[in-house]
């Protein structure tokens, strides 16, 4: 029985193959197990046009351990025993941890790079030029739904790469590939520049199977009704009609009847109905010595030689070699053109792994350790799989620890701490051993780690292990802390961390690293006095304990502190901080200096301050190789220009830095300028659902300042969409935490918001006493963010409780107040405020100049939702014009408000009822319904309430008491 050809799959073999003949391309072809993704592939490689361009194949294994970049290292070595003759470049030195045996050969190993983005593109750099040397121009990754990160990640790199030299061919199971999966993006966004086929591989048609069965049986022709019935209980899987074929075979169910093959009886055959059952039953019928090198194929996983099957099988050399070849003739077992042997199916593979009894599991999996140990290079991934399946912990241990520093030394942290969790929540090392581990690595490195809540649990239990020592606690307690200050979990990270400081006392440096996170603004709960009293600490420490090579470290992290306190005195700290590094040491600390005091600039209001300090920053962080700085960098600078209203071509930029994968923090705070953005063009539904996810994350996070712009944003959005009890609730649990932290620098965006609520709500008197409360907590505050915020709050409280020359003079207090920073688009907002507060006043050629300011200011900004709110108000784009100025004819009002329906509303925003206002204006309540009714048309709303509230974000101010309309004294 041969091994049967492809069938019906002559569409997508041609798709294939063109796209691979024609130039770079990415070919994604996905589909279910069994359906026949790699026998496409080995098709399509097996073209002239394809196999010319030397294509490199690499395999995914299904292990739980994976090695960095270990599917696509393995196909290198596997192609190339050394890089002599390849002319690498000095970059290739970042491929020593990965090829270890080419170490001699190889440039010297670069200066490692603590920004893990930073390692990790470096080593893709490398390794995109050792592939361009080798000659690579086609890389298959197959069953990438098993790929570690990095993988994952060096193939949207090798896809993003300009000039595209390489095509990339990928096979996955969609049902297997995670929800949040960077596979999604590859197989989503066709990259610009290159081909790009996607092949959805489908079960076979009953003519399909009929024509893979008589390819396995001499091309001989099957009956139709045999074909229907096996079409039927395999659903046309390629994988199960081959497996039920060679199985009815086996069973001598199969027969020839007048020239083609037929079933011996319908109502006797039984075909299995699973690919497992049909396997099984297979192998039951093997020969013992078969059986066995199987089972030791199936616990290798991946391509293994004769001898290292033979080794692990426990078969002496004449009796595995006669087995293997009986293996590979029944179609079991394949054989490459390298002598690598390989279950022809991984469903094949797993059936008979999970069938081996666990006992013999066991000891296969030691065998494999054992044989694999003396393997040059170390595959340390595969070791560290086989010794923990093999119920060998010391060695497991030693070799996950292996692997994650390979991982880490690559940049690739989610490996790393994937192998570190293994090993910690196996509980089986010595304290000493635990807390090595845990203070091996980085912090942020354990937010993206998928099990982070396992891994959580874990550490506590460890804190609970009696074999450690207070110090030893101390450091585990630590990393706990500071782990769950990373993902959110601000109250009980604060928590751990007070009690690691306790027992750190004879441990000055970590105490100190505990303590300065303590210091930082995050949380909700927390006073600043609180913060300030352990920033205290820790200054006093690292100035009078701490050895003088830290000290650069805590001062940054002091600076930050303060500033973000709002405290002037970070200024004059800051300027300790030495402009340029003085050691290689401090290249990290003083480029990320530049960036904490770029960012706080933006926030007090000091835009070109902070725009000299991020750009020289984002500068410093390239060319030293801090490629996680360098984003962030980008990123406030994005955030700046929306403040600034370099708003041209920003929605991209955002969007650019927004794709960075692993980049909470950066995609955070570009959605927040992405829906600020939608909100100004009137977007607003799109608004609110980019500035509430970002609200509810920031909050979540602890990070006090995102939370609150965005809070701010979203309650001005629900202020436009006339749902005033939602915008009032933002703004409310915003200044609660404001006024519950102290930081009054932190009010800035927010304190505005809360005002406008207030004031649409009718609730003028309370909005009057928060405005004081700012202004008492910002008592000399120099920040000209803050000062202007001050200034919009008091502008918006004068509407309602002061007359409208007043009124329009606190906004143009506003204005001048945000030009100071400049903020352009706040103080165009001013202007149209003032202008409006000018008309109430009657100063109609004032107004009508500075409306018009405004709105060629709002425009030109492409701020389309306030311009279109000026055109409502005014009746402007209504009316028409010539050279000699407004053509005008008989008196209307178009959409704007006539001279009554102004003095109704103006009287209505006092509380007034119908009757009442007509009491005041000498009218009948049915005309009072009239000229309301009218002024909701053009406000477009629907109620009183929201035309309150669009009457007062309109400018429109109360009217002055004129005795008591309610009495009509």
């Amino acid at each position: 029985m041969r091994v049967p050809r492809l069938v019906g799959r002559r569409a997508e073999l041609e798709q294939v193959v063109g796209a691979l003949s024609r130039g770079p391309a990415t070919v994604l072809v996905e589909g279910e197990a069994g359906v026949g993704k790699s026998r496409l592939l080995q098709e399509a490689l097996g073209a002239p046009a394809v196999r010319a361009r030397g294509p490199l194949v690499a395999v995914c294994p299904p292990f739980e351990e994976a090695l960095t970049l270990g599917p696509v290292v393995d196909a290198v070595r596997q192609s190339r025993t050394g890089p002599a003759g390849l002319e690498l470049t000095a970059l290739a030195g970042a491929l020593r941890p990965l090829f270890p045996e080419w170490a001699q050969a190889l440039p010297p190993a670069p200066e490692p790079l603590h920004d893990a983005g930073a390692a990790r593109h470096r080593l893709f750099r490398a390794l995109a030029e050792l592939l361009d040397r080798l000659g690579t121009e086609i890389l298959v990754v197959e069953d990438v739904h098993w790929a570690d990160d990095a993988t994952l990640g060096f193939l949207l790199f090798m896809a993003a790469r300009r000039p595209r030299r390489i095509s990339l061919v990928v096979t996955y199971r969609p049902e297997e590939t995670a929800a949040g999966s960077p596979l999604l993006r590859l197989s989503a966004r066709p990259a610009v520049g290159a081909g790009h086929v996607r092949i959805c591989l489908a079960p076979l048609t009953v003519e399909g199977t009929a024509a893979l069965v008589s390819s396995m049986l001499d091309d001989e022709h099957v009956s139709d009704a045999f074909a229907r019935f096996l079409h039927r209980r395999t659903e046309g899987l390629p994988l199960a009609v081959e497996e039920s074929v060679r199985l009815l075979r086996d069973r001598s169910d199969l027969v020839r009847a007048r020239g083609e093959w037929v079933r011996r009886t319908l109502e006797d055959i039984q075909v299995p109905p699973t690919i497992r059952d049909a396997v099984l039953e297979r192998f039951a019928r093997l020969d013992p010595d078969v059986q066995e090198v199987l089972r030791a194929a199936a616990v290798l996983t991946e391509p293994a030689d004769d001898r290292l099957v033979a080794r692990v099988g426990g078969i002496p050399g004449p009796r595995a070699t006669a087995a293997l070849a009986a293996a590979v003739r029944g179609g079991v077992l394949a054989e490459d053109a390298s002598g690598q042997l390989r279950f022809r199916h991984v469903l094949a593979a797993r059936a008979v792994y999970d069938d081996i009894p666990a006992g013999r599991r066991r000891a296969l999996h030691l065998a494999a350790g054992h044989a694999l140990e003396d393997a040059t290079p170390a595959p340390l991934a595969r070791l560290a799989h086989h010794f923990r399946a093999g119920g060998d912990t010391a060695r497991w241990c030693r070799y996950a620890e292996r692997a994650g520093d390979l991982a880490l030394a690559s940049g690739d942290h989610r490996t790393a701490v994937a192998m570190v969790h293994g090993v910690l929540d196996a509980g089986a090392l010595p304290a000493a051993d635990v807390v090595r581990l845990c203070g091996k690595f980085p912090v942020f490195a354990f937010s993206g780690h998928r099990g982070r809540t396992d891994l959580v649990r874990t550490l506590r239990t460890l804190l609970d292990d009696t074999t450690l020592d207070t110090a030893e606690r101390g450091l585990v307690r630590q990393q706990l802390g500071r782990m769950l200050l990373h993902v959110g979990q601000y109250d009980a990270g604060a928590a751990e961390l007070e009690r690691a400081v306790a027992e750190l006392a004879d441990r000055p440096l970590e105490a100190a690293t505990a303590m300065s996170a303590l210091s930082r603004l995050s949380g909700a709960s927390c006073p600043v006095a609180v913060h300030r009293r352990w920033l205290e600490r820790v200054t006093e420490l690292a100035r009078t304990v701490l050895p003088a090579e830290h000290r650069l470290t805590f001062l940054v992290e002091r600076v930050t502190a303060l500033l973000e306190m709002g405290d002037p005195a970070g200024w004059e700290a800051a300027r300790e901080i030495p402009g340029a590094p003085t050691a290689a040491r401090d290249v990290l600390d003083v480029t990320r200096a530049v960036l904490n005091i770029g960012d706080a600039a933006m926030r007090w209001g000091h835009h070109g301050e902070a725009r000299r300090r991020l750009t020289a920053g984002r500068d410093a962080a390239e060319a030293h190789g801090h490629l996680r700085l360098r984003d962030m960098a980008a990123t406030t600078l994005v955030h700046l220009d929306w403040h600034a209203s370099a708003w041209d071509g920003l929605a991209e930029r955002a969007a650019a830095l927004a794709a960075i994968d692993e980049e909470p923090l950066i995609q955070l705070d570009t959605c927040l300028v992405t829906g600020l953005l939608a909100a100004a063009r009137g977007a607003h539904d799109t608004a609110a659902d980019s500035l509430a996810r970002v609200a509810d994350e920031a909050r979540r996070r602890g990070i006090l300042d995102m939370s609150l712009e965005s809070a701010a944003g979203l309650a001005r959005v629900r202020l436009a969409q006339d749902r005033l009890d939602e915008a009032l609730a933002l703004t409310e649990e915003g200044m609660r935490l404001v006024v519950r932290k102290g930081v009054w620098l932190a009010a800035t965006e927010i304190a505005p918001a809360r005002t406008e609520a207030l004031v649409a709500a009718g609730r003028g008197a309370e909005a009057a006493r928060l405005t004081a409360a700012f202004a008492r907590g910002a008592h000399g505050s120099v920040a000209p963010a803050t000062r202007a915020s001050l200034a919009t709050c008091r502008a918006v409280v004068a509407q309602v409780r002061q007359p409208p020359s007043r009124a329009a003079a606190a906004w143009a207090d506003a204005a001048r107040a945000w030009e100071a920073l400049p903020r352009p688009y706040a103080v165009l907002l001013a202007r149209a405020a003032q202008a409006r507060c000018l008309a109430a006043a009657g100063r109609r050629d004032a107004a009508t100049a500075l409306t018009e300011t405004a709105r060629a200011g709002l425009r030109e900004l492409g701020a389309t939702y306030a311009v279109s709110r000026l055109a409502a108000l005014t009746g402007h784009e209504a009316s028409p014009s010539g050279p000699g100025g407004p053509v005008r004819g008989p008196r209307g009002y178009g959409d704007q408000l006539s001279p009554r329906e102004l003095e109704a509303v103006r009287h209505m925003l006092n509380g007034l009822t119908n009757p009442e206002i007509a009491r005041a204006l000498y009218r009948s309540p049915k005309t009072i319904a009239a000229q309301l009714k009218s002024a909701m048309r053009k406000h477009g709303v629907t109620s009183r309430t929201a035309l309150a509230v669009s009457a007062l974000r309109a400018g429109i101010t109360p009217a002055e008491p004129a005795g008591d309309a309610r009495t009509g004294a």
